[in-house]
Parts: C-alpha cells; sequence; structure tokens
C-alpha cells in the first residue's frame, strides 16, 4: 500500500522519483505527489488518479528542476482521495514536507492538541499530524525533531522528509512499513521497494524498526530513535532487472503466469538433492521434527489460500495437526502455543502488516516461526527463527500468480521432508512424490498451451453477475484462490464452497444459468464431487468442470470440462490453479479493465 520514492544526488531528482514511483504502482494508489527543492524553496505538485496525471502536469519533472526531492503514491485510509489529501504534505510555513506510508493511530489526540496550540490543517489525513509536529519541535537539528515524533507517534510508518533549512539532505525514518536506502556513484535513494530504484543501483541498506537515516551526496548516516549512529551493512540485489519489465507481454499477469514454470523450477531445483529433500534453511533438526506436536500457518489473502493447501498435505503426508488462521484474526482469538509447536508465517512481500503482528505474537510467547517469502531482507524474513524463500522473482501485478505456485511448492517439500524424518510415508512413496514435484514445472508449461480453449469460454461469460466455484479437500483450496483471482480483478461476485456445504444453505442461490465451476481432480473424492456437480445441475446451473485426464466421463454431466495431466493428488492443485488464473484473467481483459491494478487493492498491505 502506497509507495515512496526520494532521490538526492547529481542528477535531476523529478524524472528519478517518478520513474521510480511507477516502478511501485503495483502497491496500489489513488493519487501522487511530488516535492522536489528548486534552489530557493521547496515546490510541490499533487493529482488524484494514475501516476501518469502527474507525470504529466509535470511534464515528466521537467518543470521541477532540482536535485533532491520526495515523492508518494497514496491509497487512501484517512480521508478521501483528492488533492488536498495527496502526500506530501507540508507546514503552514512550507519549510517541511513529509511523505508517509502506513497509519498513524493516535493522530486525532495529537492533532487536538496540535490545534489548541494554533496549528491548521488542511487535509482529512493523520500524515499532516506529523508536519505540524516537526514544526513543533524543530529547533534546527532535523535528526532530534524527528527523534521527538517517532517518540510520540503511536501507529506505522515509513517517512521520507525534507527541510528547507536543509536543501541539500533527505532524512527517512521507519517502523512496522517497509523502507529501503539505495546508493550509488550518481546519488541516494529511498524506496518502499526494490523495484523502484533496480534501474539506478543494486546496493541497498534495508532499515531496521525506529531506524533515521541522513542521505546528502557526502554521506549516508543511519541513527536509532534516541540519536545514536548506528553501522549497516549494505546488500547486493541480484534480481533480473528485466523481470520488473512485461517483455512484450500485454499485462504484468500474463508474464508473471507464463514466468511459473520457472518460477516453480527455480524454488525446488535447488532443494532436491541425490534423491532427497534438501532444506537446510529450516534450522530445525530430525529430532525436533520429529517431536513436533502441531504446526500454526498464519497469512492473509491468497498465502492464506496456500496455508489451506499446506495444511491437507502437511496432514495427509506427515500426520501432524496442522491449524490455518487468517493473519488478520489469528491474535485476536488468544491462540494457544503449545510446547514443539512451529508457527509458519506466509506472504509474498514479507512485510504484510497483520501476518508481522502475529510472528511478533508467536515470538513474545516463546514459539519457533519459520516464514516462507518472496523477498530476501523483507521484515518478516528477517524476524523469523527459518526462512524458506521462494524465488519468483519480482512480482508486480497485484493478483498474484506465480508467487502463489511457489509457495504451493515449498509446502510440498516441507510436508514431504517431515514425512520422511517422521516415517509417515514409505521410501517407495517418497521417491514416487519426488518424480512427480520433478515434473511439476514442465506440466505446468504445458497446461498454458490451452490458454485459447480458456479464452473462448470466458468470453462467453464476460457479462455474469455472480459466479461459484467449488470443490473438495485440495480442490476446495484451489476454488478459494480461483475465486479470488476472479473477483479481484474482474469484479464480479464469486464465491468459492466446500462442495458438500451446498445442500446446507448456498444452493438456494442456484438457478437458471449460474455459472459454478466445479474442480474434481482428487480421485478418492471424485464421485462425491460428481453428486454435488448433479445437484447444482438440477437446479439450473451451467457447470464447467476441472478434472483430470482419466476422467474423460465428466462429460456426462458437466456442461465444459477442462482436463489437467495427471500427477500426484497432493500436487494437484499446482496443475489446476493455472486454467483459473487464465480465465479470470481473459475475463477481466473482455470487460475492458486494468487487469495489473485493480481498484481499491494493494500488492503489499502494509497496514492493519
Amino acid at each position: 500500500m502506497c509507495g515512496i520514492a526520494g532521490y538526492i544526488g547529481k542528477k535531476q531528482a523529478a524524472p528519478i522519483i517518478l520513474d521510480g514511483l511507477a516502478k511501485l504502482e503495483y502497491r496500489g494508489y489513488d493519487s501522487a505527489g511530488i516535492a522536489v527543492f528548486d534552489g530557493e524553496k521547496i515546490h510541490m505538485e499533487k493529482a488524484v488518479g494514475r501516476l501518469r496525471v502527474l507525470d504529466e502536469l509535470t511534464r515528466h519533472g521537467a518543470s521541477m528542476p532540482g536535485f533532491c526531492g520526495i515523492g508518494h503514491t497514496r491509497w487512501a485510509t484517512h480521508g478521501c482521495p483528492s488533492d488536498t489529501n495527496a502526500h506530501p504534505h507540508m507546514n503552514r510555513e512550507n519549510t517541511i514536507a513529509v511523505v508517509h506510508n502506513g497509519i498513524i493511530e493516535n493522530y486525532d489526540v495529537l492533532k487536538a492538541r496540535l490545534e489548541k496550540k494554533g496549528y491548521q490543517f488542511v487535509s482529512e489525513t493523520d500524515t499532516e499530524v506529523l508536519a505540524h509536529m516537526l514544526t513543533e519541535y524543530y529547533r534546527g537539528n532535523p535528526a532530534e525533531a524527528i527523534e521527538k515524533v517517532m517518540h510520540r507517534v503511536e501507529g506505522s510508518y515509513a517517512l521520507g522528509i525534507m527541510f528547507l533549512d536543509h536543501p541539500h539532505h533527505i532524512y527517512a525514518a521507519r517502523k512496522d512499513s517497509p523502507l529501503i536506502v539505495g546508493v550509488s556513484d550518481t546519488g541516494k535513494f529511498i524506496a518502499s521497494d526494490v523495484p523502484a530504484i533496480l534501474q539506478y543501483t543494486r546496493t541497498v541498506y534495508y532499515m531496521e524498526n525506529e531506524e533515521i537515516v541522513c542521505l546528502s551526496n557526502e554521506h549516508t548516516r543511519f541513527y536509532n530513535i534516541d540519536g545514536e549512529p548506528i553501522e549497516k551493512e549494505p546488500v547486493t540485489v541480484d534480481w533480473d532487472i528485466h523481470a520488473a519489465e512485461k517483455g512484450g507481454y500485454e499485462h504484468f499477469m500474463l508474464k508473471e503466469i507464463h514466468e511459473q514454470p520457472k518460477a516453480i523450477r527455480d524454488t525446488i531445483s535447488p532443494r532436491i538433492k541425490e534423491n532427497d529433500i534438501d532444506l537446510g534453511e529450516l534450522n530445525l533438526t530430525d529430532e525436533e521434527i520429529k517431536r513436533l506436536r502441531k504446526i500454526s500457518i498464519v497469512a492473509c489473502g491468497s498465502a492464506y489460500h496456500t496455508g489451506v493447501t499446506g495444511k491437507y498435505v502437511i496432514e495427509d503426508l506427515a500426520r501432524i495437526p496442522v491449524e490455518t488462521d487468517l493473519a488478520s484474526e489469528y491474535r485476536y482469538r488468544n491462540p494457544i502455543y503449545a510446547p514443539d509447536s512451529l508457527v509458519i508465517i506466509v506472504s509474498q512481500s514479507g512485510e504484510t502488516a497483520d501476518s508481522l503482528a502475529a510472528l511478533r505474537d508467536a515470538k513474545a510467547h516463546g514459539s519457533k516461526v519459520l516464514s516462507i517469502v518472496n523477498v530476501v531482507g523483507s521484515s518478516i524474513a528477517r524476524e523469523s527463527d527459518a526462512v524458506l524463500y521462494t524465488w519468483a522473482g519480482p512480482e508486480i501485478s497485484v493478483a498474484t500468480t506465480k508467487a502463489y505456485s511457489c509457495q504451493l511448492a515449498v509446502f510440498y517439500m516441507l510436508a514431504m521432508k517431515f514425512a520422511r524424518i517422521r516415517g509417515s510415508i514409505t521410501a517407495e512413496h517418497f521417491q514416487t512424490l519426488l518424480e512427480a514435484l520433478r515434473r511439476l514445472p514442465d506440466q505446468v508449461e504445458g497446461l498454458l498451451s490451452q490458454k485459447e480453449k480458456i479464452q473462448y469460454f470466458a468470453n462467453h461469460y464476460l457479462a455474469t453477475e455472480h459466479i461459484f466455484f467449488m470443490g473438495r479437500g485440495i480442490d476446495y483450496a484451489i476454488s478459494l484462490e480461483g475465486s479470488l483471482k476472479l473477483k479481484e480483478i474482474s469484479y464480479i461476485h464469486s464465491e468459492a464452497y466446500a462442495a458438500g456445504e451446498l445442500k446446507h444453505g448456498t444452493i438456494s442461490l442456484m438457478e437458471k444459468g449460474t455459472l459454478v465451476v466445479a474442480l474434481a481432480t482428487q480421485d478418492a473424492l471424485y464421485p462425491k464431487t460428481v453428486s454435488n456437480i448433479v445437484e447444482v445441475k438440477t437446479r439450473g446451473a451451467f457447470v464447467m468442470a476441472l478434472t483430470t485426464l482419466r476422467h474423460k466421463d465428466m462429460e456426462k454431466c458437466a456442461d465444459y470440462v477442462l482436463y489437467i495431466p495427471e500427477t500426484e493428488s497432493p500436487f494437484m492443485g499446482s496443475l489446476a490453479i493455472i486454467p483459473l488464473q487464465l480465465f479470470a484473467y481473459y475475463v477481466a481483459l473482455g470487460r475492458g479493465l486494468d487487469v495489473d491494478k485493480p481498484r481499491n487493492l494493494a500488492k503489499s498491505v502494509t497496514v492493519e
């Protein structure tokens, strides 16, 4: 949510900042703004809508000369999208400019206190409080003023700040919202995420909680909240810069769907060694794995859906009880942390606010935490006891595809590793699973060749208002993700149900022409799912079924059938999701929607 980009150096700042913000559009936003020191004053421009509006307003930065600036894309929380509420925010004297990601939870108390002192507010945002508080505490030393503000605000923030009295410096601070610092021969950068600065530098510092940085042409200085200097080591980012470009595809989502074979292969291949699964990063001994009595998987959105699949697969293979929780609910149900248990946090960005809070709660109660994340150096990765990275590369489209598929692959390997160590599967079964795992990337690649057939079907359902997904077991878990993909980019109302639950109320919604997408890939549950298909068809539903090649008899009961190759039943989700991703993409495309940047959504959800 929201994006920050800032630059100070030898080049014009505005074009670099606008380019950086463009690389962060996937984070979700509804307005944008930029502030640049032009040699005499801090000049600011803001605009509601897509970044191109601001870009045209400033002639791609040409109308805002200067070598030092900060920019922001805003996802509205306090106050509707408007020019006034857009960032940056400035004090009354226009001597301090602030951009902010996060939420100041006690802003109303702070605002009331400032208003009593005569400060006047022009926006509805919580961020404007920061600009006036900095004015209140500023006595010539920016770092001291920032420290005093940090001691008094509650909530989350990543801040970029400029002071007119210090025109050749940018200050930044962080608590619970991601912020990085980049350095190069031509300048210094701040940003919410790596893609914003990847074309300029690969040398990055990851800021920790309650840290401050002062950037100038001469130095990069880090401090803690008490003003004490901090020594930090830079990290070299090894992302392929072309991975953050469309590469000839119409949308990032379509490109990332097609990148899944490589992403899955990159995630599993280094971990398959000598006919075994090598998870050296796990930081668990064989004895600790044998003693495990419970696993809690905690995540949000699509990552939660991989956790639902993970529950089925781990319990089936490793015979360990698994709970899967939505991170936004986890802490508030007062979970029980038992001895010999493991908490698994799943997040693409590694910065998801609710998941990070769950991680910290688990750690505070003495639980061991394993994270499955895609971004190296992210907050969740740094604060976990162990990390299993999904080597998906940068994912730009808001709707996740390849990161989701890599998370599934990690859960498969985790389940197999635990099962082998605990002796819950035979050596022969383990090898059968291993061979099936190796084949998955090629099978996904083969499925992508069916996209024309899926597009043909999708074009017939562009105007539908309601779609239902159903399945049993792992098929239900994949239905959850298929439904989410459709609703988040096509804006069609869609729901997923465990097929056996339809008769407990939901079947009342079935009427003539209702589209039902039925997944039936699990052989043991196939007859029961067929019965559920018959139930909805009797009520007039049109059924698109997704099953395996051995079940040609599905054509007798479903109206339209898509087939996926055979694999081991725990891995079926990795194949079943591909047609569902493509279906969602082509429906959204046919409806003329912004596939990569759906309304109201953000890639990285860094507030609760």
